[in-house]
Protein backbone atom coordinates (compact mmCIF):
# COMPACT_ATOMS: atom_id res chain seq x y z
CA UNK A 1 0.00 0.00 0.00
CA UNK A 2 1.31 3.49 -1.09
CA UNK A 3 1.37 5.73 1.88
CA UNK A 4 3.05 8.52 -0.24
CA UNK A 5 0.55 10.79 -1.52
CA UNK A 6 -0.90 11.17 2.00
CA UNK A 7 2.16 11.38 3.65
CA UNK A 8 3.60 14.20 1.20
CA UNK A 9 0.10 16.22 1.59
CA UNK A 10 0.36 15.71 5.66
CA UNK A 11 3.79 17.26 5.43
CA UNK A 12 2.57 20.21 3.05
CA UNK A 13 0.16 21.22 5.60
CA UNK A 14 2.15 20.64 8.52
CA UNK A 15 4.89 22.72 7.17
CA UNK A 16 2.58 25.54 5.86
CA UNK A 17 3.18 25.25 2.50
CA UNK A 18 1.59 25.30 -0.25
CA UNK A 19 1.78 23.35 -3.75
CA UNK A 20 3.15 26.69 -5.46
CA UNK A 21 5.30 26.78 -3.14
CA UNK A 22 6.66 23.47 -3.31
CA UNK A 23 6.35 23.32 -7.17
CA UNK A 24 9.09 26.30 -6.71
CA UNK A 25 11.33 24.71 -4.68
CA UNK A 26 11.22 21.79 -6.40
CA UNK A 27 11.73 22.92 -10.30
CA UNK A 28 8.41 21.35 -11.41
CA UNK A 29 4.71 22.45 -12.21
CA UNK A 30 1.86 23.30 -8.99
CA UNK A 31 0.22 20.61 -11.69
CA UNK A 32 2.56 18.14 -10.46
CA UNK A 33 2.50 18.14 -6.84
CA UNK A 34 -0.93 17.70 -6.88
CA UNK A 35 -1.15 14.55 -8.59
CA UNK A 36 1.68 13.43 -6.33
CA UNK A 37 -0.60 14.08 -3.36
CA UNK A 38 -3.41 12.63 -5.62
CA UNK A 39 -1.84 9.34 -6.31
CA UNK A 40 -2.03 9.71 -9.71
CA UNK A 41 1.61 10.50 -10.03
CA UNK A 42 5.20 9.55 -8.51
CA UNK A 43 8.19 12.11 -8.29
CA UNK A 44 11.28 10.52 -9.18
CA UNK A 45 13.98 9.55 -7.05
CA UNK A 46 15.80 13.32 -7.06
CA UNK A 47 13.03 14.71 -6.04
CA UNK A 48 12.23 12.12 -3.16
CA UNK A 49 15.49 12.97 -2.36
CA UNK A 50 14.88 16.57 -2.43
CA UNK A 51 11.71 16.49 -0.27
CA UNK A 52 13.25 14.54 2.23
CA UNK A 53 15.63 17.14 3.09
CA UNK A 54 12.68 19.98 2.65
CA UNK A 55 10.83 18.26 5.28
CA UNK A 56 13.27 17.03 7.30
CA UNK A 57 12.25 13.50 7.74
CA UNK A 58 13.95 9.93 6.29
CA UNK A 59 12.84 8.44 3.22
CA UNK A 60 10.90 5.67 5.05
CA UNK A 61 8.63 8.11 6.89
CA UNK A 62 7.96 10.13 3.39
CA UNK A 63 7.46 7.18 1.23
CA UNK A 64 6.31 3.83 3.91
CA UNK A 65 4.80 6.79 6.61
CA UNK A 66 7.24 5.02 9.42
CA UNK A 67 7.90 7.05 12.39
CA UNK A 68 11.56 8.12 13.14
CA UNK A 69 13.61 6.22 15.15
CA UNK A 70 14.90 7.59 18.01
CA UNK A 71 18.27 4.61 18.20
CA UNK A 72 20.39 3.70 14.69
CA UNK A 73 19.02 1.19 13.73
CA UNK A 74 22.62 -1.64 13.01
CA UNK A 75 22.34 -2.47 9.35
CA UNK A 76 24.39 -5.75 9.70
CA UNK A 77 21.88 -7.44 12.35
CA UNK A 78 18.66 -5.68 11.08
CA UNK A 79 16.97 -4.49 7.45
CA UNK A 80 13.74 -2.67 6.77
CA UNK A 81 10.52 -4.82 5.90
CA UNK A 82 8.28 -2.29 3.90
CA UNK A 83 5.53 -5.76 4.09
CA UNK A 84 5.61 -5.13 8.09
CA UNK A 85 6.56 -1.60 7.97
CA UNK A 86 9.15 -2.35 10.44
CA UNK A 87 12.80 -3.11 11.30
CA UNK A 88 13.10 -7.05 11.56
CA UNK A 89 16.19 -9.03 11.75
CA UNK A 90 18.16 -9.76 9.20
CA UNK A 91 18.62 -13.57 9.03
CA UNK A 92 15.41 -14.16 11.15
CA UNK A 93 16.08 -16.61 13.95
CA UNK A 94 19.27 -18.45 14.25
CA UNK A 95 19.02 -21.77 14.15
CA UNK A 96 21.63 -24.30 14.28
CA UNK A 97 23.05 -23.68 11.00
CA UNK A 98 22.97 -20.46 11.29
CA UNK A 99 24.70 -20.52 13.75
CA UNK A 100 27.47 -23.08 12.62
CA UNK A 101 27.98 -21.05 9.13
CA UNK A 102 28.64 -17.94 10.89
CA UNK A 103 30.75 -19.41 13.94
CA UNK A 104 32.22 -22.32 12.33
CA UNK A 105 35.42 -21.61 13.47
CA UNK A 106 34.46 -21.80 17.03
CA UNK A 107 33.18 -24.98 16.85
CA UNK A 108 36.32 -26.05 15.15
CA UNK A 109 38.38 -25.02 18.23
CA UNK A 110 36.63 -26.89 20.04
CA UNK A 111 37.10 -29.66 17.98
CA UNK A 112 40.86 -28.97 17.93
CA UNK A 113 40.88 -28.72 21.79
CA UNK A 114 39.22 -31.57 22.74
CA UNK A 115 41.57 -33.98 20.19
CA UNK A 116 44.84 -32.30 21.63
CA UNK A 117 43.14 -32.83 25.68
CA UNK A 118 44.63 -36.51 25.69
CA UNK A 119 48.22 -35.54 24.56
CA UNK A 120 48.45 -32.79 27.26
CA UNK A 121 46.95 -35.24 29.82
CA UNK A 122 49.30 -37.72 28.63
CA UNK A 123 47.07 -40.39 27.63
Amino acid sequence: MNKFPAQLKKMRKETNTTQDDLASKLFVTRQAISKWESGDATPDLANLIKLTDIFNVSLDTLVFGTEEQDAKVDPTQFTYDPRKNRYVRRFGKMNFWDFMSGYWWVILVIILLLGWFPTLWGH
